[in-house]
């Protein structure tokens, strides 16, 4: 008898894992070893399973899914993930990839897609659909903001002025310009709101 892949499911909708480990239960091949409902759950799980591949969501709560992925990799370098998410913004594609995740699958894909990935990726191959694909090579053509650009970025997002944002960073307010017209330009938009539009659907930034 062929081995099984053991799989780890993370996701913090107890409907949606639940759907998950009941589909990929009576796929051929396939054995549901644990399940984690937030990233903190997911690494402990996975040092005591050991499982060949972990389904990980990217929203988590107590620890995100690319920190999970880094913590997780720190000790087992050789670990396999599928990233499995609503979430197809192309920053949040280049995090979990840049992380270590062998696939990025959106849910909704088919039955089919999900069983050939984990397939593939117990193989030690990497899957990234051509759509995932098109988003990605869209992040790697573009300028990647700075750590401060980013912090005013995220303080755009949360309707903070400019006045605001140079209290919370403790910088100048000609700074604080500064960084707004540096990344304007890099994110190709003519104003704030436009940035924190773009910044959301390319998941630069997520609404806490």
């Amino acid at each position: 008898m062929a081995e099984r892949i053991r799989i780890l499911v993370v996701d913090d909708h107890h409907v949606v894992r639940q759907g998950l480990v009941a589909l990929l239960s009576i796929m051929p091949g396939i054995e549901i070893v644990g399940e984690a409902s937030d990233g903190v759950q997911a690494v402990e799980l996975y040092r005591t399973l050991r499982p060949d591949i972990t389904l990980m969501d990217l929203q988590l709560p107590k620890l995100g899914g690319v920190d999970a992925i880094l913590k997780i990799r720190a000790d087992a370098p050789a670990a396999r993930f599928i990233v499995l998410t609503t979430f197809d913004g192309d920053e949040d594609i280049f995090r979990a990839l840049q992380a270590g995740a062998k696939a990025y699958l959106l849910k909704g894909m088919t039955v089919e897609e999900l069983l050939s990935t984990i397939q593939a990726v117990h193989r030690g191959k990497t899957h990234i659909s051509p759509a995932i694909a098109e988003k990605l090579a869209e992040r790697m053509s573009t300028h990647a903001l700075t750590a401060r650009e980013l912090s005013v970025l995220e303080r755009i997002v949360a309707g903070r002025a400019n006045k605001e944002i140079a209290s919370d960073l403790d910088i100048s307010e000609a700074t604080v310009k500064s960084h707004i017209n540096n990344l304007l330009s890099k994110l190709g938009v003519a104003d704030r709101t436009h940035a924190a539009t773009v910044a959301l659907q390319r998941g630069i930034v997520h609404l806490k």
